[in-house]
């Protein structure tokens, strides 16, 4: 399977680094975090905010489609959420920028241990696939309402 180009690049960048890189890098994407929030005066189609027992707290991901049907996600991180999640969140938001929600829902998640390494998927398999999982739902969620949509229009 081949990536969305974006999260290629990204992939492409982790693929490179040793593990205690990958650490710094992760960091620099955790610190990045707030400026994958949501901006003022910004609409969204869809948003989902809840707090999840697998997640430490409170996390809200807005979806918003551009004209050509890709997807644009802002994501905001309560303060107790751990640092792999807020790098996760600039990671995904970046790489999945611009695809299209039908899209998303085939990227496999194998992905994942080549950005973050081995080591930590093990150490926290929930938290690195945390994220994915909750853009995921949400993509499905906005293909479900579309074709409801679409089937009452055509009723």
């Amino acid at each position: 399977m081949s990536y969305p180009a974006k999260l290629s690049s990204i992939i492409e960048l982790f693929s490179g680094l040793s593990d205690a890189e990958k650490r710094e890098t992760l960091i620099a994407y955790a610190d990045q975090a707030k400026s994958q929030e949501p901006r003022g005066g910004d609409t969204f189609d869809l948003e989902d905010v809840r707090k999840d027992e697998e997640c430490t707290d409170t996390v809200a991901i807005f979806l918003r489609l551009n004209d050509q049907g890709g997807a644009h996600f802002r994501i905001t991180l309560g303060p107790q959420v751990q640092t792999l999640t807020k790098a996760m969140s600039s990671i995904l938001c970046k790489g999945l920028d611009g695809v299209s929600p039908e899209e998303i829902l085939e990227i496999p998640a194998d992905f994942v241990p080549k950005i973050v390494g081995a080591e930590l998927v093990r150490l926290r398999s929930q938290t690195v696939y945390y994220l994915l999982t909750r853009i995921k739902s949400v993509s499905k969620v906005w293909i479900h309402r579309q074709r409801s949509a679409s089937q009452d229009n055509n009723a």
